[in-house]
């Protein structure tokens, strides 16, 4: 882990490992996007500024779900802002993304399902390096590992101060003991979902069903990962917060393969393009 990068000289300002690589998910995402746009025949234009709203819809909601369900921890108000230490959950983020994307198409009408398609293995490539980004601050970890996949985090990172907590580790230790590195199998889990999802988009029947698969199995995955996990509390049903939204995300996927279904075999990508406006007759002279 690498929780501070490097200090830029002279300004003293160093830059966070978590915060580096949220900027570098939301580079890749939105040029992913837009690249995917424009061979869908769609507006990469459109994809570019929808993407801010995106971005911070998804941030603020993946900052306001850990602070909902972490409130406990939160002394001080301003400590709620700084987001850039890490503290986000991905689900909080999905939300509000979610939430953004629909409040911009309110306003800037669009065919909702090729866009669907487009922006789903950005979500992916947008995990790849979010995960990364929590690796290098600590959060997120995996429970005790007995095998040489396990990795130790240093005094005084989350991973530590939880088996201090649970009385694993005296509080004079240095590291704590070998966790399952859950960030990298969430990372690499997001790189195998990014390129089922690239290589499944010619084989699509309709619009939406990129996104479709994305959202089944993305939940799948997730809710395994949490076995390893050591996170996160049991919410209901002996299941983590996590895993109770997976299978609420699954349910969904289950009626929107059905919606689907009803639908002709249809994509926008390939209807012909519109025809151009005839030009304006030129005037007798």
């Amino acid at each position: 882990m690498r929780q501070i990068l490097f200090t830029i000289p002279v300004l003293n300002l160093p830059i966070h490992g978590y915060g580096a690589m949220l900027v570098l998910a939301f580079a890749s995402a939105m040029w992913l996007g837009a690249w995917r746009a424009r061979r869908e025949k769609l507006d990469p234009e459109l994809v570019l500024d929808m993407a801010f709203w995106i971005f911070a819809g998804g941030l603020i909601g993946a900052r306001l779900f850990y602070v909902i369900q972490y409130r406990d921890a939160f002394h001080d108000p301003l400590d709620a802002f700084k987001f850039w230490n890490g503290g986000i959950v991905y689900y909080g983020g999905v939300i509000g993304g979610v939430t953004a994307f629909l409040l911009y198409r309110r306003f800037n009408p669009f065919p909702i399902r090729p866009y669907l398609d487009a922006l789903a293995p950005s979500v992916m490539i947008g995990t790849v390096f979010g995960r990364l980004g929590c690796f290098l601050n600590g959060c997120c970890f995996g429970d005790v590992c007995h095998s040489a996949l396990g990795v130790r985090f240093p005094s005084p990172t989350d991973p530590w101060a939880s088996q201090v907590r649970n009385g694993l580790i005296p509080p004079s230790a240095t590291f704590s003991l070998p966790v399952h590195p859950t960030q990298l199998y969430s990372s690499f889990d997001a790189l195998v979902l990014l390129l089922l999802l690239t290589a499944f988009f010619p084989l699509r029947r309709r619009d939406g069903e990129v996104a479709g698969l994305l959202m089944i199995v993305y939940p799948i995955t997730r809710f395994l990962t949490e076995f390893v996990r050591n996170d996160e509390g049991i919410f209901l049903a002996a299941m983590t917060i996590s895993q109770t939204i997976s299978v609420g995300i699954l349910a969904c996927a289950g009626a929107y393969w059905w919606w689907l279904s009803t639908l002709p075999k249809l994509r926008y990508a390939d209807l012909p393009p519109a025809p151009a406006e005839a030009p304006a007759a030129a005037s007798a002279s």
